[in-house]
């Protein structure tokens, strides 16, 4: 447990001082949704940071750096091609306008420190795993790995679906229900939860595994009930198209649609 502890205190110290150093890249820029393409990389410099900390490296933490790198790569990857040649992402253009005069304070406390503190509590699998070198491989690591793959391909082929759906013209104005998004209204937000609890599994190998709950528990909360489903299905209140599409689809977990309601001509 103390492995676990000191790790976590050198990781919180790492994160504050990577997260401001993003802030003043949003200075510079001007625009704070750098905030999420620096979300994946920062998980990436925890993992790597954490091993480099402990000196540890067997075949699950070889397994866990694969992970975290392909899945934070892409991530920050996508949302940087996502914003590139774009204004900024309307959350942050909206809280810039809301914060008035106090808007860098409130952006580097509630934006950039904030994120770093969920940052590190979601991380608790990876500092788990890191901190403590634990048992040979068994079932269990089978098992997480291979949730993890379910949701790394909801995350990656929804984002991607998206994508193309948004670059064709024709498709302005129009919401996205083709494809995973006819199962689900939100596939890259359940691969993304399906993914943290993957890495939960894994670490449950290790001593003191379970405490390392906190870490899905987090970003299952945040998804679900303050900054992904809510903030931005709110964005789509008053649009008929959609208010039919979230009748008929499930809002996270994959499931098939329900009938449309029929209408007279």
């Amino acid at each position: 447990m103390e492995a676990i502890l000191s790790t976590y205190f050198f990781i919180a110290i790492l994160v504050v001082i990577y997260m401001s150093a993003v802030f003043v890249a949003s200075l510079i820029f001007t625009r704070n949704d750098i905030a999420d393409v620096a979300w994946g990389l920062g998980f990436i410099l925890v993992t790597l940071a954490s091993l480099l900390y402990n000196g540890t490296f067997g075949p699950r933490q070889a397994i866990i750096v694969v992970l975290v790198t392909l899945w934070g790569l892409r991530l920050a990857t996508h949302i940087f091609l996502r914003n590139r040649g774009k204004s900024e992402d309307f959350r942050y253009k909206k809280w810039r306008q809301d914060w008035g005069k106090q808007w860098v304070v409130k952006s580097y406390l509630q934006v950039f420190l904030l994120q770093g503190f969920l940052l590190t509590l979601i991380a608790m699998p990876i500092i788990t795993l890191t901190a403590i070198q634990g048992p040979s491989l068994r079932i269990t690591d089978l098992l997480g790995v291979a949730v993890w793959l379910v949701g790394f391909f909801f995350e990656t082929v929804g984002d991607w679906q998206l994508f193309l759906f948004k670059k064709n013209p024709n498709n302005k104005g129009k919401i996205m229900t083709a494809g995973l998004w006819q199962y689900t209204r939100h596939p890259n937000y359940f691969g993304e939860v399906t993914m943290w609890w993957g890495i939960f599994i894994l670490a449950l190998s290790s001593p003191w595994g379970m405490l390392s709950i906190i870490g899905p528990l987090t970003i299952s909360y945040l998804i679900l009930k303050v900054s992904g489903i809510p903030i931005l299905e709110k964005k789509y209140e008053g649009v008929t198209a959609f208010q039919e599409y979230k009748r008929t689809t499930s809002a996270f977990i994959p499931w098939f649609p329900k009938r449309k309601i029929e209408t007279n001509p």
